[in-house]
């Protein structure tokens, strides 16, 4: 995914010069991007079937596995987490500059693990969960299935990751890439945010804060999937963050009930696992209910 789409960005960049030519290349990138990916995952599921169901079972649960990024964030949290060294932070900000793209090199100790905490909540939709409610949708599609639609919207989400940007060269040629992101993780995200509220035991609390912080966010899905877990656990995120030595203030998301510290991120994951855990159930119920109505 991620070499044709920076193939693709090159070359339109180079040849189109004008907004609406590289809006239109915009579109393009999207649709062949999905529509590459569920394609060939579609082709492979069915060469594989057709030289023996088993290879195919293994086929599909590697290429599902892949789609989710959980262990990812983990390692990726426990990696600065563990970097941490009151006497000298240049470790622990140089592993976080690999994860986040804010400006690292002066941060605190606090300000890290609020890095890290809204890094972990913020991926844990697009990265994790909404990946897996597009598996448990396409098992309700036969003509498509649960793989083909989770690579398509892992193929959305990475398009995302890589050209939809507001800032140059990515403005005009990313636009479509990220409004349809935003839209395909929208009912992910707040299905999340149902099940965080009801795992945490404070669905009241979490849905209170939510509806009164998560849309001062610019994002439609990120002020809500890192204001439900700062909710969830009594914390608070956003604040001051400084891009490429620009100061950029996001909105307080939850309430500063305690201190943003290892131990609530460890919270946080445990939080994104034992979500997982619970619409992998779901997926199971689901594909056991086709298998028995096919």
């Amino acid at each position: 995914m991620g070499w044709g789409i920076d193939w693709f960005t090159k070359i339109a960049l180079k040849y189109c010069q004008q907004s609406y030519s590289r809006r239109m290349a915009g579109v393009v990138l999207f649709w062949g991007t999905i529509l590459s990916v569920a394609g060939v995952s579609w082709l492979t599921i069915y060469v594989c079937e057709s030289v023996h169901p088993g290879l195919s079972i293994v086929v599909q649960s590697i290429s599902l596995a892949s789609c989710f990024a959980g262990r990812s964030l983990r390692r990726a949290a426990e990696d600065v987490l563990a970097a941490i060294d009151p006497e000298d932070l240049s470790l622990a900000r140089s592993k976080l500059s690999m994860y986040v793209g804010r400006d690292t090199d002066n941060l605190t100790i606090a300000e890290i693990d609020r890095a890290i905490l809204e890094t972990v909540t913020e991926n844990a939709i697009d990265g994790v969960m909404a990946p897996l409610f597009y598996a448990i949708v396409g098992l309700f599609v036969p003509t498509v299935g649960a793989v083909p639609l989770a690579m398509a919207y892992k193929a959305a989400s990475t398009l995302d990751s890589m050209v939809g940007y507001r800032r140059e060269p990515y403005t005009d040629i990313g636009w479509f890439s990220a409004k349809s992101e935003d839209l395909l993780t929208w009912l992910p995200c707040r299905l999340t945010v149902l099940t965080l509220s009801l795992i945490s035991g404070k669905p009241v609390t979490v849905w209170r804060l939510c509806l009164r912080d998560a849309n001062q966010d610019p994002s439609p899905n990120s002020g809500w999937s890192e204001c439900a877990y700062a909710a969830a656990l009594g914390v608070q995120v956003g604040g001051i963050n400084y891009y490429r030595g620009e100061v950029q203030s996001k909105p307080l998301l939850g309430d500063n009930l305690q201190p943003i510290t290892a131990d609530i991120i460890q919270q946080a994951l445990k939080l994104t696992r034992y979500s997982f855990i619970l619409w992998l159930g779901l997926l199971a119920i689901s594909a056991t209910l086709c298998t028995v109505i096919i």
